[in-house]
């Protein structure tokens, strides 16, 4: 309703005006101490703009975010709309040809910065500190040591647990999809509880006009 988009237009200028630098900008709330829910009750926002906010503006999965600092909701608000202003029509950006692109960018900024990109190497094993961190990997009897280490949680069998599933399928259209003004790409984003399930549906619409058509 129209009151609704009052209060959350006053909700996203307070995120855009807020500076944890400067007290006056935070109008009387520690937002590192006050639940994301609080924040909400402030601007008296109804449940499906908290819906759009904490989910299609926030991108949060689930509604735990409501109970935790409201700071961590307010950045994330800003950054949704500072990559909105700097991209035009969307925050979001998605390589040409695909994610592919991502790994082949990050083995060309390595080689850059004077790093080594090795593929097709076996990890024999992780290597571990008394602490029990991850300290480096072990392949070809040949070690090697970094301050971080990412990988698949096949790597760590031991040190992880399985706490859900994601659920993923792939359609093939031979027309936009409803709803969307006829837009070759765009997300969709389907709020858990408009879909009477613990987490959120994302639909990610790409075409020829990214490369992968």
């Amino acid at each position: 309703g129209f009151f609704q988009k009052r209060k959350c237009k006053n909700f996203f200028e307070y995120c855009d005006s807020y500076d944890p630098a400067n007290p006056k900008s935070h109008k009387g709330m520690d937002l590192n101490r006050i639940p994301t829910k609080a924040l909400f009750e402030h601007f008296d926002l109804g449940e499906d703009v908290i819906d759009f906010v904490g989910h299609a503006v926030a991108l949060y999965s689930d509604d735990e975010y409501l109970n935790r600092a409201a700071i961590e909701t307010v950045e994330r608000v800003k950054l949704y709309q500072t990559s909105f202003m700097r991209w035009g029509q969307s925050p979001y950006i998605y390589p040409l040809y695909g994610l592919g692109e991502l790994p082949q960018a990050f083995a060309r900024l390595s080689a850059v910065c004077g790093g080594t990109f090795m593929l097709h190497q076996p990890v024999d094993q992780i290597l571990y500190n008394e602490a029990g961190e991850a300290i480096g990997i072990e392949s070809g009897g040949q070690r090697a040591r970094a301050k971080l280490i990412v990988g698949d949680p096949s790597y760590f069998a031991d040190k992880v647990r399985k706490t859900g599933k994601v659920h993923r399928a792939i359609c093939i259209l031979s027309h936009p999809v409803p709803s969307t003004n006829n837009h070759s790409s765009c997300q969709i984003i389907l709020p858990q509880k408009q879909c009477g399930r613990s987490n959120d549906i994302y639909v990610c619409v790409t075409s020829s006009k990214h490369r992968v058509a």
